[in-house]
């Protein structure tokens, strides 16, 4: 994940502070020190490092800090509010016209993910019950509109084309056909390049005058440092953005394009690219980010996910089914879904605070597993899922021979099931496990 180098940085530094019983503003100097180079290497806009270091130094040799009784950790508090006011304060909304459709203007560098996000962003939407249309205006990349239409298709969302035609005539009826059949949001794909040239800004500029679109929304990639944030500077001089999806966030990027972009533009970051997976899309908080970035996890995402993978009715009748002493395997597998729906396992935990970044870098989750547990308990006879109880050795032959699995492995299934029933019961009667560690295994 992006800033994964840059939070561990702070946080060494931060645990010297911690040391402390007080400061003065020789540790001041030397931690901001520590702090400017951290950011440097995160390949953060020296400027911004410039001006943050600075506004942050003098917070923290004010009275509140150097008079605390935990000075280490109101040092944090300082960065921490730092951060949040570099990326933008608060979660930026893509503006919605008043007069449908809202047209979002898609531009950014070949290579960025300006497509596929941009698809993305037309599929979170469509969940949130608008009726978005895709329109390939880049007549220029080879495969580039079937790329949208692939997308489109896998997200259900509809994708206007006309092939090799003039982008600013694509864009002009593709409004026309939104307001003809009812599509509240239209997502102009534009044409990108490898570099920015006069050839590309002029052809923006006349699809911009022509459906003079709601929102334009520039991709900036994570990965690509501070050739991002040159590239965000002209395009914003040129068109005027209104905000910055970033993309690539889940990548080992250094993330510095994520905390200059803003600084350097004055947009925005509405959204960002967290995985490869269509669905894989969130909203920019920047307290959030701050937070992920000086380990104390985000747990708003995390219940927001979970709420994503939520089904409350079938989450009702396995309460009642667990109030009545009933918990079977396809009770079970239903969690397992729900839990895989919330995405890569590592990506979840890491969303809890104080988890340790580098442990979990060491561990090794096994996505597979969950998919070879499906097999098996589907391999099952209905009566088998009701009552575990009666598998015996040739049940379990039987069951590994259908799922394609060992029966080592029919035995370790067996066993999380207990010990996930032992932890639903304790739970569910008000008591916390007195061994939990033992029950996660």
């Amino acid at each position: 994940m992006a800033f994964e180098s840059l939070g561990e940085r702070l946080n060494g530094i931060f645990k010297k502070l911690r040391g402390k019983g007080r400061l003065n503003e020789k540790d001041i100097q030397e931690a901001m020190r520590e702090v400017r180079l951290a950011l440097l290497e995160a390949d953060v806009n020296f400027k911004v490092v410039k001006d943050f270091c600075a506004v942050a130094a003098e917070r923290c040799k004010g009275k509140d800090v150097l008079d605390s009784l935990t000075p280490g950790q109101m040092v944090v508090k300082v960065v921490h509010e730092q951060l949040v006011e570099l990326m933008g304060r608060e979660n930026a909304k893509i503006s919605i016209s008043p007069k449908p459709p809202t047209v979002v203007m898609l531009i950014g560098l070949q290579g960025a993910g300006k497509t596929t996000n941009g698809a993305k962003l037309a599929g979170h939407f469509k969940k949130q019950g608008k009726r978005p249309l895709l329109v390939a205006c880049d007549v220029y990349r080879p495969a580039a509109v079937k790329q949208l239409q692939v997308v489109g298709a896998q997200l259900g969302v509809p994708v206007y084309e006309e092939g090799q035609g003039d982008p600013v005539k694509i864009a002009q009826n593709a409004v026309a056909h939104a307001v003809k059949h009812g599509n509240d949001m239209v997502f102009l794909d534009t044409a990108g390049r490898l570099h920015i040239d006069e050839a590309l800004m002029a052809e923006l500029e006349r699809v911009k005058a022509a459906v003079r679109p709601t929102e334009i929304m520039l991709a900036v990639d994570a990965m690509t440092g501070q050739d991002a944030v040159t590239a965000a500077q002209t395009f914003n001089e040129r068109l005027g953005i209104d905000g910055i999806l970033l993309t690539k966030l889940d990548g080992d990027a250094r993330g510095g394009a994520a905390l200059s972009a803003r600084a350097v533009t004055g947009k925005p970051v509405k959204f960002c690219g967290v995985g490869e997976k269509l669905d894989q899309i969130e909203p920019f908080y920047p307290d959030r980010m701050a937070s992920r970035i000086l380990g104390m996890g985000d747990v708003l995402t995390l219940i927001e996910k979970a709420e994503a993978a939520f089904d409350a009715q079938k989450a009702e009748q396995m309460e009642k089914n667990l109030r009545a002493g009933r918990f079977t395997l396809n009770d079970f597998l239903e969690q397992m879904a729900q839990l895989r729906g919330m995405g890569p396992m590592q990506d979840v935990l890491g969303m809890i605070p104080g988890m340790d970044r580098r442990a979990l870098r060491d561990v090794k989750f096994d996505e597979r597993s969950m998919s070879r547990m499906e097999a098996i308990v589907l391999s099952m006879t209905p009566k088998e899922r009701e009552d575990p109880k009666i598998l015996n050795s040739s049940r379990r032959r039987r069951i590994a021979a259908g799922s394609g699995t060992r029966v080592e492995d029919i035995n370790r299934l067996l066993k999380q099931f207990d010990m996930m029933k032992t932890l639903s019961k304790q739970m569910m009667s008000g008591k916390m496990p007195k061994n939990l560690k033992g029950l996660l295994g």
